[in-house]
């Protein structure tokens, strides 16, 4: 069993390296720790390639250390090259404060923010970047590190190898620039931790040499999670179609959140259910055991859908990703009232027709024409005739078919579905 805060990210498959195991542990078991995480401001919504990073900021502050997040309006505007086969577009101004405004937002579920001795704080490399001039930065900062150092970091070195047009100066300057970042939070905040993917390393592993041959006395440690790769080594955080899953709801919605999670694959559930849920260790080797019983109830799956899901959107996101859920699939309408259709409103096509209208009644196919289930009436009537039409997921084969007060699903809305996962809402006004 896990004994330490260190032992536990251990065991939950969140660490992949540390500068020094023994006396990283120590430091940890010894009192509040302030560490730091960055986030690249390219959006101003964080995807799930995060949540790992996010997991180590809400583990490591519940257990009584300081996350400052960092936020690189600096760093920002150059970009990582760690990871990628191409450079960066550099963001204009405006876009990087949105994106800095956005991230600090979505956090705040997460993290808590605060005066607490544990409290996490927002920083920003922007303002301690911006007064220093291009030569002070040379003359102090850079005289430190050689090129031959950095060029040894495999961040570096792959950029050179991978790409015919090689790295501009702009990225290479990159981990020299994110290396000063530790050593200023270090002298500024206390600061003694660097956690970040395993692609960080060589720019982790930079400030702690840049510390050192500033003077700093203080040692400074460096922890990498894993990426989020699936089975197969590949990365996450797309659908099959491509589409990012981003963690705002407006985004990505708490129903597409959920069914991303609810497809894991068999082989993926145990290791995303130790990342991912607070479950305790020996809950989630007792729930694994289960799925592996009968894998085609999908137990795991389930379970971890729900955790992620309530973690990233709360409780009635959860709710909401279950209402959803249940109508796509065909659930029965009678179960389900207009505070469940509210909750998936954000999720689906709706519309508002007038009780006075519903009252005299409105044909079927005009109303799948208006809602655009149909292009035309002849293909709303096409479509009734060969069965794929439904009201509240009950089959309709009436063409002459006319919408009424009676045909209400929940109170006051009427579902209505064009084969089988295309539909409409209607809210009666």
């Amino acid at each position: 069993m896990a004994t330490t805060i260190l032992e536990e990210l251990q065991a939950r498959g969140l660490v992949q390296a540390t500068t020094n195991d023994e006396e990283l542990g120590k430091a940890l078991e010894s009192g509040c720790v302030p560490f730091y995480a960055g986030f690249d401001p390219t959006s101003a919504s964080l995807h799930i390639g995060s949540l790992v990073p996010i997991t180590l900021l809400a583990r490591l502050q519940k257990a009584g250390h300081k996350p400052l997040v960092l936020v690189g309006g600096a760093t920002g505007m150059i970009g990582d090259p760690s990871g990628r086969s191409d450079e960066r577009s550099l963001l204009r101004d405006d876009e990087l404060a949105k994106n800095l405004a956005g991230i600090r937002k979505q956090l705040e579920p997460f993290v808590h923010f605060g005066d607490q001795a544990e409290g996490a704080v927002v920083v920003n490399n922007a303002d301690w970047f911006e007064p220093i001039g291009y030569i002070e930065f040379l003359r102090d900062v850079g005289k430190h590190i050689t090129v031959n150092y950095m060029m040894a970091k495999e961040s570096v070195k792959s950029r050179l190898n991978d790409r015919e047009q090689g790295i501009s100066y702009t990225e290479f300057s990159y981990m020299l620039l994110q290396a000063y970042d530790f050593v200023h939070l270090a002298k500024t905040q206390a600061c003694r931790l660097q956690v970040g993917g395993s692609d960080q390393w060589g720019n982790i592993t930079a400030g702690i040499e840049l510390a050192r041959k500033m003077g700093h006395k203080d040692q400074l440690f460096g922890l990498t999670n894993p990426l989020l790769l699936d089975s197969k080594g590949q990365k996450m955080g797309k659908t099959a179609s491509g589409t990012r899953i981003w963690l705002d709801p407006n985004k990505t919605s708490p129903y597409e959140f959920y069914q991303y999670w609810l497809n894991t694959e068999d082989d993926d559930v145990e290791r995303f259910l130790k990342l991912f849920s607070w479950r305790p260790l020996e809950e989630i080797a007792t729930l694994c055991e289960e799925h592996a019983k009968e894998p085609k109830e999908r137990t795991g799956q389930k379970a971890l859908a729900e955790d992620i899901t309530t973690w990233v959107h709360g409780a009635d996101g959860y709710q909401r990703a279950l209402v959803a859920t249940h109508l796509i699939f065909g659930g029965s309408i009678d179960e389900l009232t207009d505070a469940d259709l509210n909750r998936v409103l954000p999720d689906l096509p709706s519309s508002t027709l007038s009780e006075a209208k519903l009252t005299e009644g409105i044909e079927l196919t005009q109303l799948m024409q208006s809602t655009t289930l149909a292009k035309s009436k002849g293909e709303a009537r096409r479509l009734i005739s060969n069965g794929g039409v439904y009201i509240n997921n009950v089959r309709e084969n009436d063409t002459t078919k006319r919408v009424s007060l009676d045909d209400l699903g929940t109170e006051t809305m009427i579902v209505l579905r064009s084969g089988k996962k295309k539909y409409h809402i209607i809210k009666v006004a």
